[in-house]
């Protein structure tokens, strides 16, 4: 029962303080790849020490996205998200202070974790406090303006950071954001009555399923380093499979399932993250491998790198924040999803043409124009198919499931690229190539790799989908 609810107003500054703490976390995944040079220098990293910095935040992040939607269902939505704002900052203090190699990893795996908490459950409050199908898409958009560009903001703002102060700062720059973000956020978010935990009270599902997930994540971020082919990878992956099996099956005999098995009979659900799984495992692997590109061949520093990738977000923000709402609501979530992908394909076919002297003017803005029109039309069509199937009592569950699907997409598409990219290129040096041509031609293969990614989420979107009208009459369980 609805018991009251903010007025408009009110909503609409919720979302930016939701979005606020959103884009902190968003920004944290890619800020912190410009500054690794300067924490390897100051820390003392090994070359496999200083993967860690990544990979702790990730599996940790991965690994609790899942189970953190469905803790926010039920013990209430703002109550994860203001514990998960609060280990996120206390751990990016934690970040900065670090005095040693093992400080920083453990200190980003407490990161991960507070941010896997929090934005687990942001989709499904935004989809709850704006249950209406035009603000719905609206706010949507918003929300997908900042999941989505928060990366190309991330590469700038880590340059500026790391060349104008230091490292730490990428660090620091969290605490009065978070602070800010967690005081608003106590004013101005609305509660939710919460399921309770008797409802979803599976600990042997809950230690399955966070296993499964944080093994298949590390599974795949070593991969890179072992080989798909390797035995510990196929070790590795078979137990988590597993794992996942098990999860599956006590799923369908538990009395009070975490993850009731009837979310996946949506067709749309189930679709929508099929897609954002191929479609950010293809958009990943190119955003790195082109940073790479522009790294190591074109010779941009890392402040250039960030200023190159800013298109992207302008034209995210420019389609997903004013325009894709009247769009979806025109021509259909499903339509738009479409061309979008349509967009992103594009942009990836001009990134495999991209030469040894290439110029920023000639090869790359005609490759990341179209990327970040794909993204800003698609993010906010996907995400409203995603949550069309989602209850009012499993709007966290059907957001965690999102943000999982979209950690594994991006690591598995990572690892998968960097490892055939640099194969290539070593295949070639060792043949006789010149060392920029032979990166060139490993990074073409890559972002060939991309465009097919990309090509079977637009085929799953086109085959698979179905266009969905968002309920009128939906009311969100609100409390003051």
């Amino acid at each position: 029962m609805t018991s009251g609810g903010p007025k408009t107003d009110s909503r609409w500054l919720a979302l930016i303080v939701l979005c606020a703490g959103m884009l902190m976390i968003v920004l944290d995944q890619t800020i912190v790849n410009v500054a690794l040079p300067a924490i390897e220098e100051d820390l003392k990293f090994g070359q496999a020490g200083l993967a860690w910095v990544v990979n702790a935040y990730l599996i940790a992040y991965g690994g609790l996205l899942l189970l953190a939607g469905r803790l926010g269902d039920l013990i209430g939505h703002k109550k994860v998200f203001l514990i998960g704002l609060g280990v996120f900052t206390v751990a990016s203090l934690l970040c900065g202070v670090s005095f040693s190699a093992e400080m920083l990893i453990v200190s980003r795996f407490v990161q991960g974790a507070g941010g896997a908490l929090a934005t687990s459950v942001t989709l499904g409050m935004v989809v709850t406090m704006f249950p209406k199908p035009d603000e719905q898409r609206r706010a949507i958009g918003v929300f997908s303006f900042v999941a989505a560009a928060g990366a190309s903001i991330g590469l700038l703002l880590g340059g500026v950071l790391t060349d104008a102060m230091s490292w730490h700062w990428i660090f620091f720059v969290n605490i009065p954001i978070g602070i800010v973000a967690a005081v608003a956020a106590v004013r101005l978010v609305p509660s939710s009555v919460g399921l309770g935990l008797r409802e979803g009270a599976d600990v042997l599902g809950a230690l399955l399923i966070v296993a499964a997930v944080m093994l298949g994540v590390y599974t795949i971020v070593k991969a890179e380093h072992y080989g798909f082919g390797s035995s510990q990878t196929l070790g590795l992956g078979s137990v988590a499979v597993a794992l996942l099996v098990g999860f599956v099956l006590r799923q369908r005999t538990a009395a009070k399932p975490l993850l009731p098995l009837r979310v996946f009979r949506s067709r749309n659900v189930t679709g929508a993250n099929l897609v954002q799984i191929s479609m950010v495992a293809g958009m990943f692997g190119l955003f790195f491998l082109g940073t790479l590109y522009m790294q190591l061949v074109l010779a941009y520093s890392p402040l250039e790198i960030g200023l190159a990738f800013m298109p992207v977000a302008g034209a995210i923000a420019v389609f997903s924040v004013s325009l894709s709402a009247r769009l979806n609501s025109r021509f259909g979530e499903r339509n738009m999803l479409i061309v979008g992908l349509l967009f992103m394909l594009v942009g990836m076919v001009v990134f495999t043409q991209v030469p040894v002297d290439g110029s920023y003017v000639a090869h790359i803005l005609p490759a990341v124009a179209p990327l970040g029109i794909g993204l800003g039309l698609s993010f906010p069509a996907l995400m409203t198919l995603a949550m069309s199937g989602a209850s009012q009592d499993e709007a966290g569950l059907a957001s965690g499931l999102v943000n999982t699907t979209a950690q594994v997409g991006g690591a598995l598409g990572l690892a998968v690229l960097a490892t055939t990219s640099t194969s290539y290129t070593s295949s070639l040096v060792a043949s006789g190539v010149g060392r920029l041509e032979a990166l060139t031609s490993g990074f073409h293969l890559a972002f060939w790799i991309s465009a097919g990614l990309v090509a079977v989420a637009l085929g799953l979107a086109v085959f698979v989908l179905r266009q969905v009208s968002v309920a009128a009459d939906a009311q969100p369980v609100l409390v003051h």
